[in-house]
């Protein structure tokens, strides 16, 4: 590579080229290292000495603000905010194939580097420049181990080599990494940096399509290695890495200059040395100058949507082979009484004002919730009745039951589900269409904690295709609910929704009112109920959009 090419990254080196104190970091550069908080440099110059950066730094510690003394992992926010544009993380196509399989994996990238040489902000970079959804940044800092008395009392006297291999928690952190990198739901433990300690509280991280992972040791345990599909190593001049390492424990950690370098000269200095520097030959990438080197961003950019280029399909194929086949014995149609054929012919009737829609709609609901509890697994019991006699009943004996709605019609169906099931737990996700793909996409979802050990209802008001449905299962499982205790509930769904979802995953329990027989080529539902959720809320969707009561498609 020649030129800026060189400047900008060495493609694994067979020697490093050195930067010895020619370049500052720019304002708002964030360095990430162990045992830290983030910290932005305010110096204009782009080239001063080790000296002249010194002699400005307090000699007592500042009472300004710190900016952050816990350990910062980013899940996927509604926005990002650049100073160009903003970014809308949110919108994740399918991850999985018509057997609800997934299919592909997260990309991971790896950033190694010395204490306070960058990480974070290549990391920040990264991210603003891949406007790609579903970014999730992970710090190596979460993983510290919770520290003995004896260690903390080392730790409150600069004594404790937090630069050290020994004082990462390697094997959560392989756990949570590959459970991250599958899909799955993990939870990421928080670093107090002030008492040294993990809190109570856990961050839960969910649906990356990429993941961004930064710390001193990335580099530095094999399992770990392993995971990582691309590695990067940031080469800062170790002067610069010093000042800013002053500059973040004397301004915004309140420790004195002595404490710093003497913490730096036993343990920063030498663990760099012999256990960070080392790993650079594992790198795939080395960036010289971190985040300002541009070029060498724009060719990690352009590498990782190459590599999610690769694994990008045209969603995922229902199973359209098993149209016309018997319906699957998971399925549960409520009977068709005269009372349910009286309440469908007033719901299907286009003429039907909007007050009356509503109130059969909920009637619907309401027994159709019922039915689906009698589902759930009872025991016998007997109870002694006011006579003094004995009765022989049945009572739900195993977890909780949560409700979980698919936004926006599915969240009609709550009122009847809280009114059967005292004090039940409601979750939410919301799935649209992408117009141009023709995909369910995943935009938001919140639900409730240790929502893996529930029985869980799923709601929505209509499936037709079965695509929005399945996404919201496999959100489910993601989130360790077992497939056998999930019971997706619909007012109305089509024979092809019915056979896509029985198909990939055939120990869910399916249960409506009734199942109607075809799907036009718009993907509505015939002879169907029509946009459920305009009619029921009394809004008109735009011509050139269409809103699903399950996945954008019936309307």
């Amino acid at each position: 590579m020649a030129g800026n090419g060189e400047e900008a990254m060495l493609l694994r080196p067979g020697h490093r080229k050195r930067h010895l104190g020619s370049e500052e970091p720019a304002a708002g550069q964030e360095p990430a290292d162990g045992e830290k908080a983030v910290s932005r440099s305010n110096s204009d110059s782009g080239d001063e000495s080790l000296d002249s950066l010194l002699t400005r730094l307090p000699l007592t510690p500042s009472l300004s603000p710190r900016k952050r003394t816990t350990s910062q992992t980013k899940t996927e926010p509604p926005l990002l905010r650049t100073s160009k544009r903003t970014i809308y993380t949110a919108g994740r196509p399918p991850w999985y194939n018509e057997t609800g399989t997934p299919f592909k994996e997260a990309f991971v990238i790896g950033l190694c580097g010395g204490s306070a040489s960058g990480k974070t902000t290549v990391a920040n970079k990264i991210i603003e420049a891949l406007d790609v959804p579903w970014v999730v940044l992970l710090s190596m800092d979460c993983f510290y181990k919770v520290l003995n008395k004896e260690e903390e009392e080392q730790a409150a006297k600069n004594e404790y080599n937090f630069d050290h291999p020994d004082a990462f928690d390697f094997e959560l952190l392989v756990n949570v990494l590959r459970k991250l990198k599958k899909g799955k739901s993990v939870k990421v433990p928080v670093y107090d940096f002030t008492t040294h300690s993990r809190r109570k509280d856990w961050k839960t991280v969910y649906g990356a399509n990429v993941v961004i992972f930064e710390g001193i040791l990335s580099f530095a345990n094999k399992e770990l290695l392993k995971l990582l599909d691309m590695k990067v190593f940031v080469d800062t001049d170790s002067d610069i890495r010093l000042v800013r390492r002053l500059k973040r424990d004397i301004m915004e950690r309140g420790r004195d200059i002595v404490g710093v370098i003497k913490q730096y000269n036993k343990f920063v200095k030498p663990a760099f040395e012999q256990y960070i520097e080392p790993t650079v030959q594992v790198a795939d990438i080395v960036v010289p100058r971190g985040g300002e080197n541009f070029v060498a961003l724009d060719l990690i950019v352009q590498h990782v949507h190459s590599q999610l280029e690769k694994v990008r399909t045209q969603g995922a194929a229902l199973a359209s082979a098993h149209q016309g086949q018997p319906l699957p014995k998971t399925l549960s149609v409520l009977e068709s009484t005269p009372q349910v054929r009286g309440m469908h012919t007033i719901i299907r009737n286009r003429e039907t004002n909007r007050d009356e829609f509503i109130f059969y709609s909920k009637r619907l609901m309401r027994l159709l919730i019922e039915h689906a509890l009698s589902f759930l697994p009872l025991k016998q019991v007997t109870v002694e009745t006011p006579q003094g006699t004995i009765y022989h009943g049945k009572r739900f004996y195993q977890q909780r039951i949560t409700g979980v709605s698919i936004l926006r019609a599915g969240e009609t169906m709550e009122q009847a589900l809280t009114a059967v099931c005292k004090d039940i737990r409601l979750g939410k996700i919301l799935i649209q269409t992408n117009h141009d793909t023709g995909e369910p996409e995943l935009h938001y979802l919140r639900l409730p904690k240790e929502i893996g050990e529930d029985y869980v209802i799923l709601m929505d008001s209509t499936v037709s295709t079965g695509a929005a449905a399945m996404m919201a299962i496999r959100v489910l499982l993601d989130h360790d609910v077992q497939e056998e205790k999930i019971f997706l509930i619909s007012l109305l769904m089509a024979e092809m929704g019915v056979h896509s979802v029985a198909y990939a995953f055939p120990n869910v329990r399916i249960i409506t009112t009734a199942v109607d027989k075809r799907v036009n080529e718009e993907f509505h539902i015939i002879p169907g109920i029509g946009n459920f959720g305009d009619r029921f809320f009394g809004t008109d969707a735009p011509s050139d959009w269409c809103e699903s009561d399950e996945s954008g498609m019936d309307c």
